[in-house]
């Protein structure tokens, strides 16, 4: 149920967040950036379509998608990709390619908290949103 993803989540724990940038090819100064970077995800649902925007002191991005339907996507750290978002077993999978490498991004509801776990070949990464009042 993708609706239950729906509302405003700020990020409140980060584990691994530089090895996994790292991993990516972000440069030093990025991740320096990134790694001090407290993110809010809005997550809002329009009939099929869902709209995820992550907004920062850094910078803010904008998915807009149907499930289940490739897009590219330009990601915050520069990266022009290959996107697709599904909903696999109560999460949300969000796969990105390119240059012949994939990352997976999953969003899941534990405990009334949105777990995002990023995983580029052996590097995992888990970041942890509490719902804003």
């Amino acid at each position: 149920m993708a609706q239950a993803f729906v509302g405003t989540w700020k990020l409140v724990d980060s584990t691994n967040f530089d090895d996994y940038m790292k991993s990516l090819g972000v440069d030093f100064a990025t991740r320096q950036v990134g790694n001090l970077t407290k993110p809010t995800t809005i997550i809002e649902m329009n009939s099929e379509r869902v709209t995820i925007k992550t907004q920062s002191t850094f910078k803010n991005t904008e998915i807009n998608f149907k499930l289940g339907v490739e897009f590219d996507e330009l990601t915050a750290d520069g990266r022009r990709v290959k996107s697709i978002v599904t909903l696999d077993d109560g999460k949300l999978v969000h796969k990105q390619r390119w240059d012949g490498q994939e990352t997976t991004l999953v969003r899941e509801l534990i405990n009334g908290k949105l777990i995002l776990t990023l995983t580029h070949g052996s590097v995992v990464c888990t970041r942890t949103y509490e719902r804003e009042a």
